[in-house]
């Protein structure tokens, strides 16, 4: 795919996604306004319910987990447009001839620093991702705090570090089981004789971890997904810059 064209098709999608987004805009409530009974009377019964102690997961994957769903795959689609945007026809001898070499690295100090931020974002991304049923989380944020805990190896170290942590094929395949298993878990259901996305796991005890049936257990897989995405499109982006092709007419 050539590089004009790669731009005539961000403009055109850039330009209908401008249009939707004023349409959408025009028809938001006033700021501060409230239109409906639907939250509330989520946040009185989501306890009771699904022993969930956080609504908006709740919604997110158990009320309206089929949207939920969509969203997952509207991500995953997302990203292998950009991957197949940027991928290149060269072959790999002229990919190398023209790689950039990085070697240059940022000064000890900030290496020294950087390690425990590393480890401590690691820690905070799982704790986000596993008490999503509790507190504000779940495996959409989880997701990026972790690909930016490993974009952190990139920024102290250089790109061939980045790629040598985050093996292309795993990411995909990883990527690939994140977005299955959600919709794993609503046919599962439909096996069991309920409705699509119908809990079936214990609720458990309200407040504890392992509460709430498959919103945990979703948003896991959700957090998967999300994770392996953006290191996707890091890892795109990334190639794209080092291996340093000249464009194509």
């Amino acid at each position: 795919m050539t590089e004009r064209l790669r731009a005539r098709i961000f403009f055109v999608a850039g330009f209908i996604f401008l249009a939707l987004y004023f349409c959408a805009a025009l028809n938001l409530p006033p700021w501060g306004d409230y239109r409906g009974p639907y939250g509330d009377f989520i946040s009185r019964m989501v306890v009771y319910q699904r022993h969930a102690t956080d609504a908006v997961n709740a919604i997110n994957y158990d009320y309206r987990g089929f949207d939920t769903l969509g969203e997952e795959f509207i991500l995953f689609t997302a990203v292998l447009g950009v991957m197949m945007l940027l991928r290149r026809r060269a072959d790999t001898a002229t990919r190398e001839a023209n790689k950039i070499k990085e070697t240059r690295k940022l000064s000890i100090s900030v290496q020294v620093v950087n390690f425990p931020v590393f480890f401590v974002t690691v820690v905070f991304g799982f704790y986000i991702g596993l008490h999503g049923q509790l507190t504000p989380g779940g495996g959409f944020q989880a997701g990026v705090i972790l690909a930016s805990a490993l974009l952190l190896v990139y920024i102290c170290e250089n790109t061939e570090a980045f790629q040598r942590i985050t093996s292309h094929r795993a990411v995909e395949v990883s990527e690939a089981l994140g977005a299955a298993s959600y919709a794993l878990i609503g046919l599962a259901a439909l096996c069991l004789g309920v409705p699509f996305l119908t809990n079936i796991l214990p609720l458990g005890t309200t407040g504890d971890v392992f509460s709430g049936g498959n919103i945990a257990l979703i948003s896991a897989c959700v957090g998967v997904e999300v994770t392996a995405a953006f290191l996707l499109v890091i890892y795109s982006y990334l190639e794209e810059i080092v291996t340093g092709e000249v464009p194509e007419e």
